[in-house]
């Protein structure tokens, strides 16, 4: 006999072939089940501590899985792609696990018979096309204009989450500051940037329903001098600078020698009027408040109180374009360039309130703000983090109905109608691809069955049901009331979704599900050399037998 050959060295661990496969899959559903219960209106929260002791009590699947730590590759990459949905679409970050999970689940009997998998992949591929071929049928066109229609669907974009018991509340809120800061680009299109024109300011205290928008913004500043300077200005003139307004000091330390004692003086009256001069320079433009982002010495705070001008400095460069985009002005970097066109005057208000302990400074009625801030008042700070995450959610969805304005319905009945579809269709295709597809088409039911099961209503006849309302392709619209679980029409309950969501769901799940199932290897390999026992090795069963103990409860539905 040959002696054994070495090539890999010892430390590294090689799995390959099924037993890869299977661990892939058992990875993902486990993820899968973590967040199963999070889906629909009837959804539970989850708590999760963090690394630092905080916690987080959340249902959005995003915010979950972003807290989870994992040993698995596999989990690793599910993980990846709620945050992918939560980056493109904002919404849908559960129903992307749930349904990537269970692809993967009703692909684990094929890779039993020894399917190769890259039959399952091109069938899912096929049934992918599909699918989103079905929901370009489905898909309504609404009017972005149309108040009502806007408000219902970001409201069931959001009656999944917590603050669906606060009703309009929040789709207000969404609504409100999504429409402010949409941008025309022409060509009927409209551009929505959320991150950088729309803050939201989460001041503890108060109650949910004194959140608002405000026609303008507001950050958390208060006036250099407070005493001196005026806290309240109707119609405001604003200059914004991006220099500061103290005296230059040098790059580099810089030393002087003085020969006479009166140069000292000279020096001193030198500085004295570089600021006076920087400070008539703005006054020309006679304005009312000044906002700088750097610092502002006492002096030409002195000077600009006398001209009865309020000042506040330091403010972060974010707000400052805020400040810009919502009361017309320019920012200026050097105060000696300043014209009058740099001045904002769309402001209808400025003023300085105490909020809780704190000053915040608002300037608002602004004419047309292409800024905006949302206020959120709540009691805890567990709440509002809470309410922010919904509300992003829900300014997404608003954002995808303003860039594309169509709509499919919810409440799982896209998955049932898609799924009906594919079904159909799976007789028409020959060869070995067939079971697969049909096997793809039966998983898109996971996500109304879900839904079924979070109602607690009797999952197997609701189920049956609702196949049987959508075999013969009626009606698409039919699918389950999330709240009292009973079959209903999805159009008249003003249940929606917003069609890229959809489809960016459908095209997420389907191809990480495959991406996952080519995966034949995992060779792990240990670089560093760690101390023994605290490797990964010890946290990775633990995974499985909890999606073991999980499958067996999934079986008796």
């Amino acid at each position: 006999m040959h002696s054994p050959v070495l090539v890999l060295k010892d430390s590294l661990k090689r799995e390959s072939g099924t037993k890869v496969h299977r661990a892939n899959i058992q990875a993902s559903k486990a993820v899968a089940d973590i967040i199963r219960t999070t889906l629909g209106p009837r959804s539970m929260l989850k708590m999760l501590l963090d690394a630092s002791g905080g916690i987080v009590v959340t249902n959005d699947g995003n915010a979950i899985l972003r807290e989870l730590d994992v040993a698995h590759p596999a989990a690793k990459s599910m993980i990846e792609l709620s945050r992918t949905q939560d980056e493109e679409v904002g919404d849908g970050t559960t129903s992307v696990i749930v349904l990537a999970g269970e692809m993967l689940h009703v692909a684990e009997e094929f890779i039993d018979k020894n399917y190769h998998p890259t039959v399952i992949c091109r069938a899912y591929n096929k049934a992918l096309e599909d699918a989103v071929a079905v929901l370009d049928k489905i898909a309504m066109p609404i009017d972005t204009n149309d108040r009502a229609t806007m408000l219902g669907l970001v409201k069931s974009c959001i009656g999944t989450k917590f603050t669906s018991q606060f009703g309009d509340l929040i789709a207000d809120l969404a609504i409100d500051a999504t429409t402010t800061v949409g941008v025309d680009l022409g060509q009927g299109l409209r551009e929505v940037d959320i991150k950088k024109y729309i803050k939201v300011e989460k001041v503890p205290g108060g109650q949910l329903e004194d959140s608002r928008v405000l026609k303008g913004v507001m950050f958390n500043k208060d006036v250099v001098a407070p005493g001196k300077m005026r806290r309240k200005i109707v119609n405001p003139r604003i200059i914004l600078l991006d220099s500061p307004l103290e005296y230059k000091k040098g790059e580099n330390q810089t030393n002087a020698e003085l020969v006479k004692e009166e140069d000292w003086g000279v020096l001193l009256k030198m500085e004295e009027e570089y600021i006076e001069n920087l400070c008539m320079q703005i006054l020309k433009f006679k304005p009312d408040l000044v906002i700088t982002e750097k610092g502002l010495s006492d002096l030409a705070c002195h000077y600009l109180s006398k001209a009865g001008v309020s000042a506040i400095r330091r403010l972060r460069k974010t707000d400052n374009n805020r400040i810009a985009k919502a009361c017309g002005a320019v920012i200026v970097n050097r105060p000696d360039e300043l014209q009058e066109s740099d001045v904002g005057t769309g402001a209808g208000l400025f003023e300085v309130k105490k909020i809780g302990d704190e000053f915040f400074a608002f300037i608002v009625d602004c004419k047309d703000p292409k800024a905006c801030t949302v206020l959120l008042r709540g009691a805890s700070k567990d709440l509002l983090n809470e309410v922010e995450r919904n509300l992003q959610d829900a300014m997404s969805v608003a954002r995808n109905i303003i860039k594309n304005p169509k709509l499919v319905p919810g409440g799982g009945a896209t998955e049932l109608t898609v799924s009906a579809t594919l079904k159909q269709k799976s007789s028409s295709i020959e060869g070995i691809e067939k079971w697969p597809y049909e096997a793809a088409a039966i998983a898109f039911e996971a996500i109304p069955r879900t839904l079924a099961q979070n109602c607690g209503v009797n999952v197997i006849r609701t189920m049956t049901a609702l196949q049987g309302k959508h075999a013969n392709g009626e009606n698409a619209w039919i699918g389950i009331d999330g709240n009292t679980g009973a079959i209903s029409d999805m159009k008249e309950r003003k249940i929606w979704d917003a069609y890229n969501v959809k489809a960016q769901t459908f095209k997420t799940a389907i191809e990480a599900a495959c991406m996952l199932l080519r995966i034949d290897d995992i060779v792990s390999g240990i670089k560093k050399k760690q101390a023994p026992g605290s490797g990964q090795t010890p946290s990775k069963p633990q995974i499985e037998t909890e999606a073991d103990a999980d499958s067996e409860q999934i079986l008796p539905d």
